[in-house]
């Protein structure tokens, strides 16, 4: 069996998969723009100028080698949004503006 490399990507153990140039962008953020809205690699370095099309590839080339472990960073993250949006209290303008109708 070969060994499979991914340039621009950084996987340490117990972490998400990460740009190598840019370590605060996980390859779920990039993998959830082409799930959320079929952007392909050249519409995603359009939309975000700071992403090169080859780091664009790559990750996409790690999402569908692993989508299972993608997949799942995915899920565990929209579970913990659901879970702080029901236990956050609203705002103050938040409640203002709904009592008044305009929400």
């Amino acid at each position: 069996m070969f060994a499979v490399s991914y340039p621009h990507i950084e996987k340490l153990p117990d972490h998400p998969a990460r740009l190598q140039r840019l370590p605060r962008i996980r390859v779920a953020q990039i993998v959830m723009d082409y799930l959320a809205y079929g952007w392909s690699v050249e519409e995603m370095c359009r939309q975000h100028p700071y992403l090169r099309p080859a780091e664009a590839y790559a990750a996409m080339g790690y999402y569908f080698d692993y989508q299972a472990e993608i997949d799942g960073e995915i899920e565990q993250e929209w579970q913990q949004y659901q879970s702080d949006r029901l236990n956050t209290p609203r705002s103050p303008f938040y409640i203002r503006l709904k009592g008044k109708g305009l929400l």
